[in-house]
């Protein structure tokens, strides 16, 4: 009798320990594991401040003029336009003048390149950057995660990216979104895990947030013409310093 109650004593020893391990186990693997799902993203830094660059907004239809092709199209105008200001710490508030500069730097596009409608990102790089603003403090990079965005907002850099405008499932776009899109990262809330982004697709696009895992998932490298096809899947993003 002494041995059998001594091995159900041993027995139960071991039931409580293995139960104290896996316990152990699925603390470290929730407390270590990526904020954003599966891609490997940052953590969330909770005692840091939240990061909000001071980039003025505009969408890319000021007046909702829509049915203008330009504004219909202009997402990647708007960004660029934006970045400037940013880099030039320009207030721009004024819809009409946003309305302006848009439909000018699309009828450059247009006169010189033959083409202001889904710009892919090199060519936003060298037509708009490059030719149109002779500005030269930008670089095109590859996005692996959503850390590496992350990481470009901590240095004070801004980011443009391009999307599956579809895939963000913006409640505020006309359904069901733009299939080439392309917005503006320039803050990021270390408690919620979001982007701050300027979204030029929508009126309320100023300030809206995207959670890490949506935007890096959306992020999707189209060719300059009209509805090009896609090719493969590649993500990369315009990094704008100041």
């Amino acid at each position: 009798m002494k041995n059998k109650e001594s091995s159900k004593n041993q027995t139960s020893r071991n039931a409580l320990l293995i139960r104290v391990m896996l316990i152990i186990i699925i603390f470290l693997f929730f407390k270590l594991s990526p904020v954003f799902g599966a891609t490997p993203t940052a953590t969330v830094k909770t005692s840091r401040p939240n990061i909000i660059l001071a980039v003025p907004f505009t969408s890319q239809a000021p007046l909702a003029e829509w049915n203008d092709e330009r504004q219909e199209d202009g997402c990647e105008e708007a960004t660029a336009l934006m970045a400037l200001a940013w880099v030039k710490n320009e207030k721009v508030s004024d819809k009409y003048e946003w309305r302006t500069r848009i439909l000018k730097l699309s009828d450059w596009e247009q006169k010189k390149y033959g083409e202001y409608r889904d710009v892919s990102l090199y060519h936003i790089l060298v037509w708009i950057f490059g030719d149109y603003f002779s500005y030269g403090n930008v670089a095109i990079k590859p996005v692996r995660d959503a850390a590496e965005i992350l990481q470009e907002l901590e240095k004070g850099h801004i980011v443009l990216a391009p999307m599956d405008g579809q895939a963000l499932k913006n409640p505020y776009f006309t359904a069901p979104g733009p299939e080439r899109h392309m917005i503006l990262i320039k803050g990021y809330d270390y408690q919620t895990a979001e982007f701050i982004t300027h979204d030029p697709g929508t009126r309320r696009g100023e300030n809206y947030r995207y959670s890490g895992k949506v935007l890096f998932d959306a992020i999707r490298v189209y060719r300059t013409g009209y509805h090009v096809p896609f090719g493969e899947i590649r993500k990369e993003m315009i990094v704008v310093g100041k």
